[in-house]
């Protein structure tokens, strides 16, 4: 499962080497001061569910992608054990939010800095 930490004055999502086949992307990595918000999300597997995908998307059970939505960027990586999860929404960056399936989303958010900011 992906890790979402913050090392420095960055903000990590560390995938596993299986979810960065499926993504067909490497670790993802966000400077702190580009992310506006941090929330949770009871169904983390609905905002990756409509839109352009490149990766991975079993529809309600597994988004491991870069998602293109009207307007949006985002890169989901959602399981079937983690459909709760956070949105860490950026400006100024390459992605406008990342969705990160957790179990424990709130916990996750706490651990980042609050549900607001990070």
């Amino acid at each position: 499962m992906a890790d979402l930490l913050i090392e420095g004055d960055e903000l990590v999502l560390r995938l596993t080497a299986l979810e960065k086949v499926e993504s067909v992307h490497g670790d993802l990595r966000a400077p702190r001061s580009a992310v506006r918000s941090i929330e949770v999300l009871d169904d983390a597997h609905g905002p990756a569910d409509v839109g352009l995908k490149i990766g991975e998307r079993l529809p309600g059970h597994s988004e491991v992608a870069v998602v293109w939505r009207p307007g949006e960027k985002l890169f989901a990586v959602v399981h079937h054990a983690t459909p709760r999860g956070v949105r860490v929404t950026f400006e100024g960056y390459e992605f406008d939010a990342w969705i990160v399936g957790s179990t424990d989303p709130e916990g996750l958010a706490a651990r980042l800095g609050g549900p607001d900011r990070v």
